[in-house]
């Protein structure tokens, strides 16, 4: 903090002691020593945040957008784990956090890469044959085997057709869900409640030779999705469908036997990846807050919303934090995750890694997954479980708490987003540790609602360029950015800064029995992509 804003704060607060009397003096009721530290304490934080928000501009966070395009684009087309554009990625991050002043660490992973060789093929053989577009009537699953079968399409026992309003679909959840003849065929699931990776799981233990995971169906759930994984290198192929190519291959096997032949060549290996962490000098040890963003992109494409938003605002925010050298009360981990794209890999391996002394250090985790959707929503994690099934641990609700109160100020209208496993907020979750953040949105449809509050198009995906080649620089909102960046900026600060434990304790307490019925609708974390 430059010495002109410390003594601006330090000024400020000698003048709202007195203040503080004063009103204590027509109440009767002198203000604690407790009390007052308290307010000096929020009028610091108060000022070292509106000093970030204002340093974080959207020039700043473009600058970094730029250049991870440009690394995309001489590396392929992508920045994908596994692949020389991640590793690019990691120089630049690294590069720019030490230029800010600090000693980045490069911890490395042994991950399962995959990667087609050639073009996929996925056909129905019979009854009357047809042959599917990749792309546009399918997309191969990750870590599908480089095989080529030929089978009968045996559906999940409870798909759910007509789709209900809203996703409900559990299909191929349970081991149940698998007819005997699911051995030796290629199984019909459909998308919805438990992770991709477990309903992979599900079809290898039933014998499947193949599988076929069709769309749910829904507003936002009907096209194909590029980039669903299987959880793992599996022994079958994988396709995902669109929501009609599975409908009408459900339909028809209600009326006798359909074939259909897939045809994948791809590399199943063995490779390194890396997660890029980044600690503040200033702030106690052992009270760590986590700010993370996942660093790499799918592979077809350059992934600048997803999450080159979250990367470039979490890298300004870093950047402008070291500048500064600002007296934290808590230390502050900036880190860039690998290997999102393919199943929270770098988050979840950061983890496993702490000892449990270690996990205990951490005070929360701030994940930070597409900022700058063209058509977005200003989506907050429901920490407390209020408004969706999920709520976090102890605390969440007091991280998204903070989120509100700053939209609030701003007079900026939210909306909750579940914990639904999709981001790297997974792995901190499942030990325990409190977690919040931002989201835009991502391929769901925004509704009627949604655009009277936020503007932009209803019935229209929050960003069409979802896990497309188009989501380049051009895929970015600047009013978003704005808007999300002073949110990342001020939640840094205010965790930074806090003394107090982060327990929300009573509101806790209050909606545990509606944790616990969440819970058992919630499926086992898996740390997949999508899942619902």
């Amino acid at each position: 903090m430059k010495l002109r804003h410390l003594a601006a704060a330090l000024l400020a607060t000698a003048i709202a002691i007195p203040a503080s009397s004063a009103l204590a003096a027509t109440t009767n009721t002198a203000p604690s020593a407790a009390a007052q530290r308290s307010l000096i304490g929020d009028l610091i934080t108060g000022l070292i945040s509106a000093d970030l928000q204002r340093a974080v501009t959207v020039s700043g966070i473009r600058q970094h957008l730029t250049a991870l395009q440009a690394i995309a684009t001489a590396n392929g087309g992508n920045r994908a784990a596994g692949l020389p554009g991640y590793k690019a990625s990691v120089d630049y991050v690294k590069q720019r956090l030490q230029r800010a002043g600090y000693r980045v660490t490069v911890q490395p992973f042994p991950f399962d890469f995959f990667q087609e060789t050639g073009t996929p093929e996925f056909a129905r053989v019979s009854p009357s044959p047809r042959t599917y577009t990749p792309h546009t009537d399918f997309a191969t699953t990750l870590y599908s085997a480089s095989v080529e079968v030929t089978g009968r399409v045996v559906p999940t026992s409870n798909i759910v057709l007509p789709p209900s309003p809203t996703p409900s679909s559990a299909s191929g959840c349970e081991a149940a869900d698998y007819p005997a003849e699911t051995a030796g065929a290629i199984a019909l699931i459909q998308r919805g409640t438990c992770t991709f990776a477990q309903k992979a799981e599900m079809a290898e233990a039933a014998g499947a030779i193949g599988v076929i995971i069709m769309n749910e169906g829904q507003p936002g759930r009907t096209e194909v999705v590029e980039g669903v994984g299987l959880g793992g290198p599996r022994p079958y192929p994988g396709v995902f469908t669109t929501f009609e190519v599975g409908n009408e291959l459900y339909t028809q096997a209600q009326s006798g036997p359909v074939n259909v032949r897939i045809k994948i060549q791809a590399i199943n290996e063995r490779r390194t990846n890396w997660n890029v962490i980044a600690d503040t000098w200033f702030g106690n040890p052992n009270k760590i807050v986590t700010v993370g963003a996942h660093l790499d992109s799918v592979q077809v494409g350059p992934g600048i919303n997803d999450n080159g938003s979250g990367t470039a605002t979490n890298l300004e925010v870093a950047e402008q934090v070291g500048r500064r050298q600002l007296l934290l009360r808590n230390k502050v981990r900036f880190a860039f995750w690998g290997g999102e794209e393919l199943g929270l890999l770098g988050s979840t391996h950061y983890v496993a890694s702490l000892s449990d002394v270690e996990k205990k250090k951490i005070l929360l985790n701030l994940n930070f997954d597409m900022l700058a959707s063209p058509n977005f929503v200003r989506f907050v994690y429901d920490g407390n479980g209020s408004d969706t099934p999920d709520a976090g641990p102890n605390g969440s609700g007091l991280i998204e708490n903070v989120f509100l109160a700053h939209f609030a100020r701003k007079n900026l209208a939210t909306s909750p987003t579940a914990f639904d496993g999709r981001s790297d907020y997974g792995p901190f979750i499942e030990n325990g540790i409190p977690a919040g953040g931002l989201f835009s949105g991502a391929e769901n449809v925004k509704s009627e609602a949604e655009a009277r509050i936020y503007g932009g198009t209803a019935g229209q995906p929050y960003d069409a360029c979802y896990h497309q080649p188009c989501d380049g620089i051009a895929n970015i909102s600047d009013t978003a950015l704005d808007q999300f960046s002073d949110a990342v900026a001020n939640s840094v600060i205010v965790f930074a800064m806090r003394g107090d434990p982060v327990t929300d304790t009573a509101e806790f307490a209050a909606s545990a029995a509606k944790r616990a019925a969440a819970a058992k609708r919630s499926p086992l974390f898996k740390g997949a992509l999508t899942i619902r």
